[in-house]
């Protein structure tokens, strides 16, 4: 009972004094090439990207380019298909089925549309591969940039930054030349006569905007500009596919001779050789576990790959895995964040599908002459002045046949048969009569419709208001 209890001093020490860098320097990154059977197919999807970007302004298609938004005339050409200020909802369903479809492929696999798709990545891809045969390989860049100025530094840098301009101005003339036609665009700005100084203006923005992000910013667009790498993450979980490290297979590290066997060594199969990190696009270093700036694009697969053959381990120490996997459970693909996501985007696809083949490809509007309410002619017939416009969002001309109804013998004057171009909106003044005894009130509903003659089922009906003279008058 006279025992003490041991006690201990558990105060915390003074911390030392401390030194955070709010605003961190770049740290300059020289990624390694490598090849693979991820890169393989990371090189053809990104030139597959490069080929639509560059290639459907050049194709045409029924007078037009195969993509061209006519800011002028409110317009957008989409394959084929006109779509006109009142098709706008469909547009934003094309970018909430993108925005979904981004969602669903994320939850499954992680970043892979960073990797693999993100024009981001892909002019970077490019502007890499520029590096790598102008200044050759990475320790090469590294020792050319530590190098004084001469001769041969010079010389390739200029080779270098010139193929950089002249990748960016190309992107940038294509990117404008889908909303002033690229076939006229291209001999009006090298011949200073656009009909526009905006032309110029955006050419040169893109053209800045390319050299600076993929030539000089690169991995700082993906770390720090894009909001993508900041809430991607709400939408990974313990079964998501993404880039990781096998740690129970690979530690603890060390370096060895080829054919020693790890497990008698006291080792794991990673021989802390740092190939991931070279190759890393991003500077980071897979083996401390997912991080933000991971792009999922598998350059770390394919160079410890190559060191395992080289090592005679199997590969994929580095591979693509879910948490549950690397643990020894099972992954679950169909769970609610992967159904939910799913349902929605197949939801949605059903929705723009359905609304695509129910749009007419043609129009009518009726604008009331607000000048004057009504007027009567020498017959006695009160008459009412409007403006048609005839819309034809069909990609081929229609002649329209125009009638009116609602009041007994009302009756349009002047012509009643109407020709109107592929894509093109014709304005017409119409007046309709009516002959008084008809009129029992001093306002009726109308109906004008016009009819494709070429094609019957092609038909619109819309409302109006016929104003005639009040009871006494």
């Amino acid at each position: 009972m006279g025992s003490k209890i041991p006690t201990q001093d558990v105060t915390p020490e003074k911390p030392a004094s401390q030194t955070i860098e709010l605003y961190e320097s770049r740290r300059r990154i020289y990624p390694k090439e490598v090849k693979g059977r991820f890169q393989r197919i990371r090189t053809v999807t990104l030139w597959l990207l490069m080929a639509a970007y560059f290639g459907f302004l050049w194709i045409p298609f029924n007078g037009q380019q195969l993509v061209y938004f006519d800011l002028p005339h409110r317009q957008f050409h989409l394959f084929g298909t006109t779509f006109w200020p009142q098709d706008f909802y469909l547009l934003a369903l094309i970018l909430i089925i993108c925005a979904y479809g981004l969602f669903f492929v994320t939850t499954l696999f992680g970043r892979i549309w960073c990797g693999y798709t993100c024009p981001q990545t892909a002019w970077t891809f490019i502007y890499m591969w520029i590096d790598e045969r102008v200044e050759g390989s990475r320790n090469q860049r590294i020792k050319l940039d530590r190098s004084p100025w001469n001769a041969n530094k010079i010389i390739r840098k200029t080779v270098k930054h010139t193929l950089w301009l002249l990748v960016a101005l190309w992107t940038a003339l294509t990117f404008v030349g889908y909303f002033y036609p690229i076939r006229e665009l291209i001999p009006d700005i090298f011949t200073l006569s656009a009909a526009s100084g905006w032309a110029y203006f955006w050419v040169f923005f893109f053209t800045a905007a390319t050299y600076i992000n993929a030539g000089w910013m690169r991995e700082q667009v993906c770390l720090y500009m894009c909001p993508y790498a900041r809430f991607q993450s709400v939408m990974y979980d313990q079964d998501t596919w993404a880039v990781s490290y096998d740690f129970n297979r690979g530690e603890p590290r060390g370096k060895r001779k080829r054919g020693v066997n790890p497990k008698e060594a006291g080792l794991g199969d990673c021989v802390d050789c740092t190939a991931c990190v070279q190759v890393c696009p991003t500077g980071i270093d897979i083996r401390d576990g997912l991080q933000y700036e991971c792009i999922g694009c598998a350059l770390c697969i394919d160079a410890c790959d190559e060191i395992m053959d080289k090592m005679g381990y199997p590969r994929g120490l580095i591979r693509y895995e879910t948490e549950h996997q690397l643990e020894g459970q099972k992954t679950h693909i169909l769970r609610l964040k992967s159904v939910g996501y799913g349902v929605a985007l197949m939801a949605i696809i059903g929705i723009f599908v359905y609304l695509l083949n129910a749009r007419s490809p043609i129009d009518l509007d009726a604008i009331r002459d607000r000048g004057q309410l009504f007027q009567t002619n020498v017959h006695g017939w009160v008459e009412n002045a409007y403006t048609l416009k005839l819309i034809n969002m069909d990609t081929q001309p229609h002649r329209f046949r125009l009638n009116v109804r609602g009041i007994d013998g009302i009756r349009l004057v002047g012509d009643k048969h109407y020709e109107v171009k592929a894509s093109s909106v014709l304005e017409v003044p119409v007046t309709v009569e009516v002959p008084p005894e008809s009129l029992e009130n001093s306002r009726y509903d109308i109906e004008f419709e016009i009819t494709a003659e070429d094609n019957e089922a092609l038909t619109k009906i819309i409302e109006s208001r016929f104003i005639g003279p009040a009871r006494g008058y």
